[in-house]
């Protein structure tokens, strides 16, 4: 049982604090605050890329790793990571999120009344989606979370994002740079039982170090990492549930070093909120967020569809690939959605 009372196989539980490796020092379950200090002052990357940067991790994705990541295409068979943008999506209007609502502005059945005004018979359809950036497979903008009023690069919050939108590191600047090696580390798969991990797990280094070593798989810098829980193939089977914003596997608030130390461009999961859930300390909400995005710079995705890839994967013993997963390049957006594109 972990220290927030989730039933776990004996297997599965983390390792007790007197066995573990230094790392785990940073977390002092009664004190968020200070934890969060402690992993900030060890982690943070600000000024690593000149004080005008607005990409952070991704100046780790280069020229040399996009040219690797296109020999790794052998058989040509892509897929989709994203989950699909409609009503039955699994938000519930949590600080105003919403399922995508769809509206058709032209249809087939105004052409064929006529009704369009278009000559030489001559008809067609458009259409038109209002959704919150964030309500389906997506990445977190660089703007998205702050720091004690501190946004990446310990540049004024106030002065980065304003309602007119981020000012500064919009995800408009990553749009053409989301292209490299794409690594699985189908953590449900190699740790937890028949193919997941339960609610409030947390994924520590020795997890993701043992998944990657399992697949034969090597995780480095300029890497794009996929970490498959299982979460969205349960949440498919027993229904959506509290997937947005409930309790989760994810990445343990331990993981901060491993985050930063493999300097990998970015990382996603198939979950609602990257970080284990509940969060590893008494009174906290994404903590490693708080320290992964304003001060690590990482580009974190959410609520990817890994299931047919790590299907995939599993049948052919590779954990590499292609991965293509630009966000739209909406002006002073701070999250985008993504159809990630994997490609082997």
């Amino acid at each position: 049982m972990t220290p927030d009372g989730i039933d776990v196989p004996r297997h599965l539980e983390t390792p007790d604090r007197a066995e573990a490796s230094d790392h785990l020092e940073i977390l002092d379950r009664t004190d968020p605050e200070g934890s969060i200090a402690r992993a900030v002052k060890t982690y943070s990357n600000w000024g690593r890329w000149g004080e005008n940067d607005v990409l952070g991790t991704l100046n780790l994705l280069d020229e040399a790793k996009r040219r690797e990541a296109a020999g790794l295409v052998r058989r040509g068979v892509s897929f989709s990571l994203s989950q699909r943008f409609d009503m039955n999506g699994p938000q519930k209007g949590w600080r105003r999120r919403t399922n995508p609502v769809h509206t058709m502005l032209d249809t087939g059945t105004d052409a064929a009344l006529g009704n369009q005004g278009f000559p030489h018979g001559i008809g067609g359809a458009d259409d038109v989606i209002a959704m919150p950036l964030q309500c389906s497979t997506q990445w977190d903008g660089l703007g998205h979370i702050f720091d004690h009023g501190k946004a990446w690069n310990g540049r004024p919050a106030e002065q980065v994002v304003t309602s007119d939108g981020d000012l500064v590191t919009g995800v408009e600047h990553m749009a053409p740079h989301v292209t490299g090696r794409g690594v699985l580390l189908d953590v449900g798969r190699v740790i937890g039982e028949e193919g997941e991990l339960p609610d409030g797990f947390a994924i520590t280094e020795e997890y993701l170090t043992a998944t990657a070593e399992a697949h034969g798989v090597s995780v480095g810098r300029g890497d794009m990492v996929l970490v498959r829980t299982g979460q969205l193939a349960r949440v498919r089977r027993d229904g959506w549930g509290d997937y947005a914003g409930g309790p989760a596997p994810g990445l343990s608030f331990t993981s901060a070093g491993w985050l930063h130390r493999t300097e990998i461009a970015a990382i996603a999961t198939d979950t609602w909120g990257f970080e284990v859930r509940p969060n590893e300390f008494e009174h906290a909400f994404q903590p490693l967020h708080q320290v992964a995005i304003p001060h690590i710079g990482l580009l974190i995705g959410e609520m990817w569809d890994l299931e047919a890839l790590a299907e995939d994967c599993a049948a052919d013993g590779v954990y590499e690939f292609s991965l293509t997963a630009a966000p739209l390049p909406i002006t002073g957006a701070v999250g985008s959605p993504v159809n990630p594109i994997a490609v082997k």
